[in-house]
């Protein structure tokens, strides 16, 4: 039999790559919404609109290699939904 907190460990291990997931796209949108602030109301000559592309090319680089890792690890598995 396993030990009480075994169950709770194996949950919280399987969340955690969602939760890094939803944590990378919550930033990707921060930096999206940022951009578009700075790009309309920014007069400076600063490159904030670039820098917020910038980070928001990286985030999405970033997320898409932790996806690429997280399913050759089998931390994701894809379900059936068409069959």
């Amino acid at each position: 039999m396993a030990a009480p907190g075994a169950h709770d460990e194996v949950m919280i291990a399987a969340m955690l790559p969602k939760i890094v997931i939803l944590v990378l796209l919550a930033a990707i949108v921060a930096s999206l919404f940022s951009g578009l602030f700075f790009l309309l109301n920014d007069e400076s000559d600063k490159r904030r609109t670039l820098t917020a592309l910038k980070i928001r090319v990286a985030l999405s680089i970033t997320l898409l290699l932790f996806l690429a890792l997280a399913f050759t690890n089998g931390w994701l598995q894809p379900h059936g939904l068409g069959k």
